[in-house]
């Protein structure tokens, strides 16, 4: 076990705050921020996590004593994308023993059997492409199936108009089983002035069509800064 802690995964930050979007928005919880990500959305807020080389490397015993030193009960792994963190299992299952409600951030670009309370799934829409960008890895339904056939999960889609809600629900339709009260929009915005721009737009696509408005609390709060 002690072998165990002593790897290395790379981390873009540590940190303690409140859960912002979800089911969960409100919480206290400890974010644990990997470092890497194998898509660039052109509306990212934490564009800072994408390239793995300029993560820390924290041994796993560094990251569970400082989530330890944190007054919450909630931990939040998230990205960059978790699921390309090879040594993502071993810090899930060491996290597990902490007793700590554990929630794994992921755009479900691939599938990984991994040990977690809650999988947020975050589905990039065509709206997430940068101009030129005809990247088709972005959206993987299986992968996306299979998360919501083994785990407790919500979906939230970044969405900013109407002609968004066409594309959201195609990919609904293409999961079995879905529960739709699991599923949100979030509005598209990477600042404070934009999400009040755009708020009130997506919370009438959630009155019109059914959904859940998930909303971005931290932009509220801090706006875009680090380690909120």
């Amino acid at each position: 076990m002690k072998q165990d802690t002593q790897k290395t995964v790379k981390v873009s930050e540590i940190f303690l705050s409140i859960q912002s979007e979800g089911r969960l928005v409100g919480v206290p919880s400890a974010f644990i921020r990997l470092a890497g990500c194998n898509l660039r959305c052109k509306w990212c807020d934490t564009a800072y996590s994408w390239d793995r080389r300029r993560g820390k490397s924290y041994p796993l015993a560094e990251i569970l004593e400082q989530v330890r030193q944190y007054n919450c009960r909630h931990i939040v792994v998230t990205g960059g994308e978790p699921l390309l963190t090879d040594e993502l299992d071993k810090l899930l299952e060491l996290l597990s023993q902490t007793g700590k409600h554990i929630t794994v951030e992921t755009a479900a670009t691939s599938y990984r059997n991994i040990k977690c309370d809650l999988i947020s799934i975050s589905p990039k829409l065509s709206n997430s492409a940068a101009p030129g960008d005809n990247n088709q890895k972005r959206l993987n339904i299986q992968a996306i199936a299979e998360f919501i056939r083994q785990h407790d999960y919500q979906l939230k889609f970044v969405v900013s108009s109407p002609d968004d809600i066409p594309e959201v629900e195609d990919i609904l339709a293409k999961l079995p089983k879905l529960d739709r009260q699991k599923v949100m929009l979030m509005p598209m915005a990477s600042t404070k002035a934009q999400y009040r721009q755009i708020a009130l737009i997506v919370a009438q696509l959630c009155i019109d069509n059914n959904f859940r408005y998930c909303n971005r609390l931290h932009l509220e709060l801090w706006g875009n800064r680090r380690g909120r």
